[in-house]
C-alpha cells in the first residue's frame, strides 16, 4: 500500500501566493499608492531606513568586533571599577565612535553581554548618536551663523546620557533587561575570530533588522499626521514649542547624521526649541523604541525611554539656557 503524502505549506508556498497576488492587483496597488499621503509616508519610510541602514550595519560590526577581539577582562580594566565613575569614560567614548542610534543598540547589547556594567553600557547607548564627531560636524554645518548650537547640543547630550546613567545605576534592577540581552552569542566549537565576528554580526543584524523596519513604519504613519502649518504657529509658543518639538524628535526617528538639516530648515523657531529637537532625537524615538524592545525586552523600553524623553527635555534646556546666554 503506498503512503499517502501529506502536503506542507512552506515559506516559498507563500511567498508565491503573495507573488502572483501582486501580479493580479498591480493596478489596484498602482492606483492605492498614487495617493499623496500614502507617498509621502513610502518617501519618509524609505528615507528612515535607508539613512539608518549603513549605520545598523556598522553596528553589528563593530558588536562582532567586541564579540571576537575584546574579551570582558580586556574592557573591565578599560572602564573605572566602580560603577559611578564609568559612566561619564562610557559617555566619552562615544567621540570617539561614529555611529547612530540604530548602531549603537547592538552595541551595547554587546557590552552587556560582555561584563560590562548596565549603568556604563547603556550610557554609551545614548552617547554614541549623539556626541561623536559626525554629528557635531553635520551641525556645525546646518548652523554657520550659530556655531553655539553645536557646544548647546554636545553638552545637553552628555549630560542625559550621564544623567541616565548614574539613574540605571542608582535605580535600574538587573531583571528589567531581558536574559537574552545577557547572553554571549556562543561560538562554534573551534571557529576563529573572524568567524565569531561574522556569526556575531548576522545574528544581531538579522534581530536589529526586523524591529528598524517596524519602526520606520511607526515613523512613516507619524509623520504624515503632523501638518507643516502647525510649526508655524508655534514661533511665539516657546514652552508649547518646546514640548512639540520634543514629541516631533520622537516621531521623526531621523538618523543624528541628519537631524542638524530638518532643524535648520525650521528658521522660524526660536533656537531653543530645535535644540530640543536634536538632543531629544537621538536619544529616544519610535525607530530607537522598537530597536530596544526587540534587544532588551519590553519590561525595560517601558521605563527607561519615557525617563530618556524627560531627562533630554529637561538637559537640552538646562544646556541652551547656559551656552545659549538666556531664550533664543
Amino acid at each position: 500500500m503506498i503512503p499517502a503524502v501529506r502536503s506542507r505549506v512552506t515559506s516559498l508556498h507563500v511567498f508565491c501566493a503573495v507573488l502572483i497576488g501582486a501580479i493580479v492587483a498591480r493596478p489596484m496597488i498602482v492606483d492605492a499608492l498614487s495617493a499623496p499621503v500614502l507617498r509621502t509616508a513610502a518617501t519618509v519610510f524609505v528615507a528612515v531606513c535607508v539613512q539608518a541602514l549603513p549605520f545598523l550595519v556598522l553596528g553589528v560590526v563593530l558588536s562582532g568586533v567586541i564579540a571576537a577581539f575584546l574579551s570582558p577582562a580586556a574592557l573591565r580594566r578599560v572602564l573605572p571599577g566602580h560603577p559611578a565613575a564609568a559612566v561619564p569614560v562610557a559617555g566619552a567614548a562615544g567621540l570617539v565612535l561614529p555611529g547612530c542610534e540604530c548602531a549603537s543598540v547592538p552595541v551595547a547589547r554587546r557590552l552587556i553581554g560582555q561584563g560590562v556594567p548596565d549603568a556604563a553600557a547603556l550610557t554609551f547607548l545614548l552617547a554614541a548618536p549623539a556626541v561623536n564627531p559626525v554629528v557635531l560636524v553635520a551641525t556645525a554645518v546646518a548652523f554657520p551663523g550659530e556655531p553655539g548650537m553645536v557646544g548647546a547640543r554636545f553638552l545637553g547630550s552628555l549630560a542625559t546620557a550621564c544623567v541616565m546613567g548614574w539613574l540605571w545605576q542608582r535605580a535600574g534592577r538587573a531583571e528589567w533587561i531581558a536574559g537574552q540581552a545577557r547572553r554571549r552569542t556562543p561560538a562554534p566549537t573551534g571557529a576563529g575570530r573572524w568567524t565569531v565576528l561574522a556569526e556575531t554580526a548576522r545574528h544581531d543584524l538579522v534581530s536589529a533588522g526586523g524591529f528598524l523596519v517596524l519602526g520606520g513604519l511607526a515613523a512613516a504613519t507619524l509623520s504624515v499626521l503632523v501638518p507643516p502649518a502647525w510649526l508655524d504657529a508655534l514661533s511665539g509658543q516657546l514652552v508649547l514649542a518646546v514640548v512639540v518639538m520634543a514629541l516631533l524628535a520622537v516621531v521623526l526617528a531621523l538618523c543624528s547624521e541628519a537631524d542638524a538639516f530638518v532643524a535648520a530648515s525650521l528658521s522660524t523657531l526660536p533656537l531653543l526649541p530645535r535644540l530640543v529637537f536634536l538632543v531629544v532625537g537621538p536619544a529616544v524615538d519610535v525607530k530607537l523604541i522598537a530597536l530596544q524592545a526587540g534587544t532588551f525586552g519590553r519590561a525595560f523600553v517601558v521605563r527607561f525611554a519615557p525617563a530618556t524623553f524627560v531627562v533630554a527635555v529637561l538637559c537640552a534646556v538646562g544646556a541652551g539656557l547656559l551656552v545659549f546666554g538666556g531664550v533664543r
